[in-house]
């Protein structure tokens, strides 16, 4: 397909009900939604193939479109300004923050003309399972229409006239000023007429929930929107009858358009969860973080002595997530392949105890963890203390051999200097005197075989030619002074080597990881680059590194993994690592700002 079929990452914008999302374009379409869950099939995947992967559309024709979120809400607006006319719809999922009560998977749209008369087409053409399950369609006047394909039933009520076109219904429709028509989209319920006032009912409970969430948060500082905006994506990431935090709620945007770094992000790795809790505990949010600490304390029970953790799960705790491609579809403007599924959960990743423990660390420091909890952690140190000094895969899944990668062996010294002050601050029984000498053999690892006298700077492994941004975060995570001659070097020589006009690379793309082709800057370690500099006491510069960071988010704040040669958003989207990473440097430039 050509690729005007496609629109920009950027151009996206994202609502959920803390099961899943949908993806929004500012042309009114959702491109990408799994009912069911984050990681579940979807019902719309155009981003994935305009063809395929079936759509569902509001729009006014000939307009120039809007994007912007109600104040303090995942609530969306999409305004269409034509010649004569200006026509809106509202999107929102309607968040389910219990288990009981309700049935999630409630996708609310509402048009409506604010001003003239306002012409609208809406299209609604799903494809099940990935586009790979046929399904039958079924009219039912004065209600809607009913999907139904072997997989689910996904069922679109409202009272505007539809008409069926193959397996896809449509209308079109106009609005004189003050009109609305509501349409409600719902995954396995009945068909039934809308109620006057129902939709309406709908976003009222919803713009309260949103808005009532913001104003636990304690951030009060410069970027205030930018922060909350970054807090509000984190917790549509929460699948929230297990208290998971997920990566991304995408599969397979590419890391470069027409390459084959295309990965399915749904998934709970336990990195990037662990900055996640920080993150919102920062700002105050402790209930998402107690949340994750009780599926956290699950995992580290159910796991087996001789593996230990596993690098990611599924959002209900399952490991097994085998890699699969889907060869019948194109891929983001042709890039290929689309995965399902994550071989990563094969791999040795020794940084995520580093990780997990400083996220425990900092937890306990507000509500002191379970003793339960301390036991189950204590098992994964055991492993740890057997294991840390093997070659990995590291923090960036490399595909090219496992190495004894520096970041590793500085995030073990994390877990064991945190799990002693845990047992210090509580005084929780422990093999301290142990975990202070794995600790302080890790130290003496990347003092003595990673830094590279001749380089000035610590290396991606011991010998390795390449810098690796991920060592910005040794003063972060107290592994290093912010002003220690070697830290300084290193942040140099990444500010020379991996930095453009703001940007960070995590490392050359030489072909060393395993994997062909190119890929954009890498946004979390723009922000780290951020905080390093503040650390460093260079706030003028980090400053200005900042602002210019803020200007590649997208029109509503949002950002993905990656920036592309021309600014554009490349990777999985929206990304948590991203956004847990700006409010990071936000709150400590903030402080260092005075």
């Amino acid at each position: 397909m050509p690729a005007s079929d496609y629109p920009p990452i950027e151009e996206h914008a994202v609502i959920g009900d803390l099961r899943t999302v949908a993806l929004v374009a500012t042309d009114g379409t959702i491109d990408w939604y799994c009912p069911q869950r984050f990681d579940g099939p979807s019902v719309f995947a155009s981003l994935l193939d305009a063809d395929r992967g079936g759509s569902f559309r509001i729009h006014c024709s000939q307009s120039k479109a809007k994007q912007l979120y109600l104040p303090d809400s995942n609530v969306l607006m999409t305004r269409f300004l034509t010649p004569h006319s200006v026509g809106e719809v509202v999107d929102f999922m309607v968040p389910v923050d219990n288990d009981l009560t309700e049935t999630p998977h409630v996708v609310v749209r509402q048009a409506r003309a604010v001003r003239g008369t306002a012409g609208f087409r809406l299209r609604c053409d799903p494809r099940f399972d990935y586009g790979r399950a046929s399904h039958t369609v079924t009219l039912v006047p004065g209600a809607g229409a009913v999907f139904e394909s072997a997989t689910g039933t996904l069922v679109l009520r409202t009272a505007l006239p539809l008409r069926i076109e193959g397996t896809a219904v449509a209308c079109d429709f106009e609005l004189t000023m003050g009109e609305t028509a509501d349409i409600v989209l719902e995954w396995d319920s009945r068909i039934r007429p809308l109620q006057p006032g129902e939709a309406d009912n709908l976003f009222t409970r919803t713009l309260e929930y949103w808005q009532t969430w913001v104003r636990r948060g304690r951030y009060h500082g410069r970027w205030r929107e930018m922060v909350l905006r970054s807090a509000l994506v984190l917790k549509l990431l929460v699948y929230r009858p297990t208290g998971a935090l997920i990566a991304a709620p995408t599969t397979s945007l590419p890391e470069e358009l027409g390459g084959v770094r295309n990965w399915d992000y749904r998934y709970t790795w336990i990195r990037d969860a662990a900055f996640t809790t920080y993150a919102l505990m920062a700002l105050g949010f402790t209930e998402e973080a107690a949340a994750f600490m009780d599926w956290l304390e699950q995992r580290c029970k159910e796991a087996p002595p001789e593996l230990g953790l596993g690098v990611l799960y599924s959002v209900d705790g399952n490991a097994d997530l085998d890699e699969i491609v889907l060869d019948h579809l194109e891929g983001y403007r042709g890039s290929r392949p689309v995965r399902i599924g994550n071989g990563a959960a094969g791999q040795l990743q020794i940084d995520i105890y580093g990780e997990l423990m400083d996220s425990v660390y900092l937890y306990n420091k507000q509500v002191p963890i379970s003793f339960g909890l301390w036991e189950a952690l204590g098992r994964q140190l055991d492993w740890l203390a057997r294991h840390w000094e093997q070659p990995d895969e590291g923090i960036w899944e490399t595909r090219g051999g496992r190495q004894r990668f520096t970041y590793s062996a500085v995030m073990t010294w994390v877990a064991f200097e945190r799990a002693c002050r845990i047992s210090r601050q509580r005084g929780l029984p422990g093999p301290t005197n142990d975990w202070k000498d794995h600790a302080g053999r890790a130290y003496r690892f990347v003092q003595n075989e990673a830094w590279d006298p001749r380089k000035g700077a610590y290396m991606e492994f011991p010998g390795s030619p390449r810098l690796d941004a991920s060592l910005l975060c040794m003063p972060l995570v107290k592994f290093s002074g912010p002003t220690d001659p070697r830290f300084l070097s290193t942040l140099d020589r990444v500010g020379s080597e991996l930095v453009s006009d703001s940007l960070v690379r995590r490392y050359a793309a030489d072909g060393s990881d395993g994997l062909t082709g190119d890929e954009g800057t890498f946004n979390l370690c723009s922000f780290w680059y951020v905080e390093a500099l503040t650390r460093a006491g260079r706030t003028t510069e980090a400053r200005l590194v900042f602002e210019k960071m803020l200007t590649y988010a997208n029109h509503v704040g949002l950002y993905a993994e990656e920036i592309g040669p021309s600014g554009e958003a490349l990777g999985n989207f929206p990304q948590a690592f991203t956004h847990l990473a700006l409010i990071s440097a936000a709150i400590h430039l903030d402080r260092a700002l005075g």
